[in-house]
């Protein structure tokens, strides 16, 4: 990277540490950790956005630019209308029991400032498809998997929210584990979907020379994986859900795949 880039990507971590800091002086005054959740995604189009500005302004970088748009306006919404009124989340909640009167102070670096940090590091490939050189040839294949990675994730990550909200709307269901629809076929379709979306984003930036930015889509991945994703849920699901060891033995943890049916071992 060039010092204008390096100094692009500095600006752009006191952007996301600026806005975590906000969120969390709101999260002191409403007692509610979990408003990071709801901003998370509208990091991620405030980075795109000023990178793009600084940068040449290509009209093929504004594709990538629009699309993470669209994605982080559909994520805080969504996580916004499913958690209004539900207070703060249990992980959090179970974080402020540790703590006690000091988890104000704690969950600044904890929690929002370490996932400002994240945030910074995974949108890394729109550093380099707002500042980098396009090469036109190489655009129109990784350009077009992008785009069809893109669409891939956010239908599945739509679909399987919208699928798991009308699930949990009906009060016959409580209790009961979500196999219909997509998540007949993934036990965790809206996770792989994401997936695709941010592979999506890291083909918009090999054009742009961002073909380093590797670890971007794979730290996403990770954190997926194995961290706040599906190890943490199927943890919680396991413990909480008697009928769920059948659905992991019958389900593909998340690729979308037929299921085993009948089997039982």
């Amino acid at each position: 990277m060039n010092m204008g880039t390096v100094f692009a990507a500095l600006i752009g971590l006191g952007i996301s540490l600026a806005l975590m800091i906000v969120i969390w002086a709101f999260s002191v005054l409403r007692k509610d950790a979990s408003l990071v959740d709801r901003f998370w995604g509208l990091g991620f189009v405030l980075l795109a956005w000023f990178w793009w500005a600084v940068g040449p302004q290509y009209l093929a970088a504004l594709v990538p630019v629009v699309l993470v748009t669209l994605w982080g306006l559909r994520l805080s919404l969504y996580l916004s209308w499913r958690n209004w009124g539900e207070g703060e989340d249990r992980r959090y909640q179970a974080m402020r029991e540790r703590h006690g009167d000091g988890f104000a102070k704690r969950s600044l670096w904890s929690v929002f400032l370490l996932q400002g940090a994240i945030l910074w590091l995974v949108a890394y490939p729109f550093l380099m498809i707002g500042l980098g050189h396009l090469d036109p040839a190489l655009m129109q294949w990784w350009g077009s998997a992008g785009i069809l990675l893109w669409v891939i994730g956010f239908f599945l990550e739509t679909t399987a929210d919208f699928q798991l909200a009308r699930f949990k709307s009906d009060p016959e269901n409580r209790g009961r584990v979500m196999d219909q629809g997509l998540w007949r076929y993934s036990r965790h379709p809206n996770y792989f979907g994401e997936i695709c979306v941010w592979w999506g984003f890291y083909c918009f930036a090999i054009p742009f020379g961002g073909w380093w930015t590797l670890f971007a889509p794979v730290l996403m991945t990770f954190l997926l994986v194995r961290v706040s994703g599906v190890t943490l849920l199927e943890r919680d699901l396991k413990a909480s859900k008697p009928e769920y060891a059948d659905y992991v033995r019958r389900t593909s943890a998340l690729i979308p795949w037929p299921p085993r049916e009948g089997r039982d071992d």
